[in-house]
């Protein structure tokens, strides 16, 4: 929105409007707030700040600038329910810096602890209830479009990498087609007069999705006890990367510390503690199903002598409950599934996890999960809701020796 400097300066010299909102400095936090809110509930709109309420152009300072953009972001990230994706650009005009913030229209009704605010004229309104009552109405049709297939602000063509790309398009097709079929994949969406990256073309198709969707990774740690404990911690990794790479890195993060226990009778028999099957499965899950709009939290799976948890961001979807998960399948994150699908696991992976792709979609998943790690520890593994995380426990199986001890 007003991309060029001239059709900037233009709507500087005729003001405030729907469309634009001038700040001489950057506003308190609520009230910057309120105001992203606002044009995203509305049908979008830039703020600039370094402009006065008569056109004037005074700036920020260079040193002010960077915190200024940065503090943009936390307010979209913490003040802002659910977060506002927004494109921030520091300009240079008159020889004076400015800082462009662009909300973009919504397919979501935006809360911030003020209340309700939409955009009119000049300046935002609170919602009265009724007006509250019809946006979340037409919202909840436009929200069809699940969150995975919309676009990313400040990404591009160029932001899905060709090599991770071309393992989602026909082999043998021209460089003219190659947008087209980006497209139809969703991986690219059309915003207005510009090719934005989706939230599954930033995941699948950019090796950092982080940069672009906060806290999009994998969070592991080992303790050596069987509580959080630092003075405990033998490992941590953060495992960014493409959402295949992600399930992988976690996987073999996993593998590494299994410990896997003998007995000598006739033969010799191992025991791992937890099936290797188990935990692919429920990294997959972790990952296709967790809510990317909030970033608050990435995924976290801890190690411990005893157990296993992984604690994956946003409630359950649809009709989904911890009781009915075994039994119903619904999927959050379509578009990525379908993705994930399509993706062959190398041979040493998939005979161990006895698939041939990172995702079968047969609705067998937490059934693997339950039983067969069941089956190692006698104990089944335990789902619960904390806090709109879905956190799952698999318990450790007892080693081998200890059996044989008591």
């Amino acid at each position: 929105m007003f991309d060029s400097v001239t059709e900037l300066l233009g709507k500087i010299y005729l003001g405030e409007d729907s469309t634009i909102e001038l700040k001489r400095e950057l506003p308190h936090r609520s009230s910057l707030a309120d105001e992203i809110a606002a044009f995203a509930n509305a049908r979008g709109g830039v703020i600039l700040i370094g402009v006065d309420d008569y056109g004037e152009i005074v700036g920020i300072d260079r040193q002010n600038l960077n915190q200024a953009e940065k503090t943009v972001v936390e307010i979209c990230q913490d003040s802002i329910e659910p977060q506002v994706l927004i494109v921030t650009e520091k300009l240079r005009i008159d020889d004076k810096n400015l800082l462009k913030i662009e909300a973009p229209h919504s397919l979501f009704v935006h809360k911030t602890s003020n209340g309700y605010f939409i955009r009119q004229g000049s300046s935002k309104r609170e919602m009265s209830t009724e007006q509250l009552a019809r946006l979340l109405q037409s919202r909840s049709q436009a929200r069809i479009i699940s969150f995975d297939k919309q676009f990313v602000p400040d990404t591009h063509k160029g932001t899905v990498r060709k090599e991770l790309y071309q393992r989602f398009i026909t082999e043998g097709v021209t460089e003219n087609e190659v947008e087209d079929l980006l497209l139809k994949r969703r991986l690219l969406v059309k915003a207005g007069r510009e090719r934005r990256a989706s939230v599954a073309g930033v995941l699948m198709c950019h090796d950092r999705p982080d940069e672009y969707l906060y806290n999009s990774f994998i969070q592991a740690v080992y303790y050596r006890g069987e509580e959080k404990d630092a003075n405990y911690q033998i490992d941590a990794k953060d495992f960014k990367g493409p959402l295949d790479r992600q399930i992988i890195d976690a996987f073999k993060f996993v593998e590494k510390y299994n410990q896997v226990s003998a007995r000598k009778e006739i033969g010799r028999t191992d025991q791992p503690q937890y099936s290797m099957r188990a935990v692919f499965e429920a990294l997959v899950n972790a990952v296709v199903h967790r809510d990317y709009s909030k970033t608050g939290s990435k995924i976290r799976l801890f190690m411990f002598a005893d157990r296993l948890e992984l604690c994956s961001p946003g409630a359950l979807a649809n009709t989904l409950t911890v009781e009915n998960l075994r039994y119903v399948q619904a999927t959050r994150n379509e578009l990525l599934a379908r993705l994930l699908s399509e993706i062959t696991l190398d041979d040493d992976i998939g005979q161990q996890v006895r698939r041939r792709h990172f995702l079968e979609r047969r609705g067998e998943g937490v059934g693997i999960i339950l039983n067969e790690s069941e089956r190692l520890s006698g104990k089944t593994p335990v789902y619960e809701l904390v806090a709109e995380e879905l956190h799952l426990t698999i318990f450790a199986a007892r080693s081998l020796q200890q059996g044989q001890e008591s």
